[in-house]
């Protein structure tokens, strides 16, 4: 089934999309909370689960394997319906497959982003259980930018996952109508 995420961080935003049955649950990241005119990014995330108990990403922002999984521990206690959004590499390109591992095995819901390619999500599927809900959000619409079609790499990695009941693949990256048709398509 094909659910609808709102990624934002405007707390007038999310107010009202909440309202909105389509509206599943919503991913935010440091950008767009910094601009939502965020002084403390804790406590602007704190005041955002005041408003939605639906599902919700929270992204870390440090880059060194300690820093993002001090800071994911610290996210997820914020709230039951928290996934704490980790990229799928650093700023180097490096990898965070054991990040990715260690926090799948505290049972952290992750959100795992900055995907492009179905290679990716099978070094993913390697490191996580079977049991910690993840998403594994497959930057469709930036692939598209640079003359990408990100269909083939959507349907490896769904095809891939299926074993995996706690996997859900997230189009991200939205940049048309016209994506939320191919999302459904495809049925993620």
């Amino acid at each position: 089934m094909t659910k609808i995420f709102c990624d934002i961080a405007d707390i007038n935003l999310i107010k009202k999309f909440n309202k909105k049955n389509i509206v599943k649950g919503f991913t935010t990241n440091p950008s767009l909370i910094r601009k939502a005119g965020a002084k403390n990014y804790s406590n602007y995330c704190k005041n955002i689960l005041k408003i939605t108990k639906k599902p919700i990403s929270f992204e870390v922002f440090a880059d060194d394997d300690k820093n993002i999984i001090k800071q994911a521990i610290k996210i997820k206690e914020w709230g039951k319906q928290i996934y704490v959004k980790v990229p799928v590499t650093n700023s180097r390109g490096i990898f965070l497959g054991k990040v990715i591992k260690d926090l799948n095995n505290k049972n952290i819901k992750l959100n795992i982003t900055a995907v492009y390619t179905a290679q990716q999500t099978s070094q993913i599927l390697k490191k996580i259980n079977k049991k910690t809900k993840v998403i594994i959000s497959i930057f469709a619409g930036r692939m598209s930018d640079v003359g990408k079609d990100p269909i083939p790499e959507f349907r490896k990695s769904i095809k891939i996952s299926k074993k995996f009941k706690n996997v859900e693949i997230l189009w991200a990256s939205t940049r048309e109508p016209l994506n939320y048709l191919q999302a459904k398509q495809l049925k993620c």
